[in-house]
């Protein structure tokens, strides 16, 4: 590889992705924070997103058709009752 080339993209799965648009301001912030937690902003972001849903929702495995009434009404059909004994 050359020098000052850019590193091909090491095989990955496909993830979704979520774009927001913030302030200048709100970004100097991010990455200020980010920088005092010797952390990328990407990583300072998806923490903060972590810890703010499991105090919101709770654990990931706390979601569940018993926990949450959306997901119930969603999963009651005949084609997912053979998921209900799991």
């Amino acid at each position: 590889m050359l020098d000052g080339m850019a590193r091909p993209m090491s095989p990955s799965p496909k993830r979704p992705r979520v774009s927001i648009d913030v302030t200048a301001e709100l970004r100097r912030r991010l990455r200020f924070a980010a920088a005092k937690r010797d952390m990328t902003l990407r990583q300072y972001v998806l923490d903060a997103v972590e810890e703010r849903l499991e105090e919101d929702l709770g654990e990931p495995e706390a979601l569940s058709a018993k926990t949450d009434p959306v997901l119930a009404a969603l999963w009651r059909n005949r084609r997912d009752a053979k998921y209900d004994d799991v």
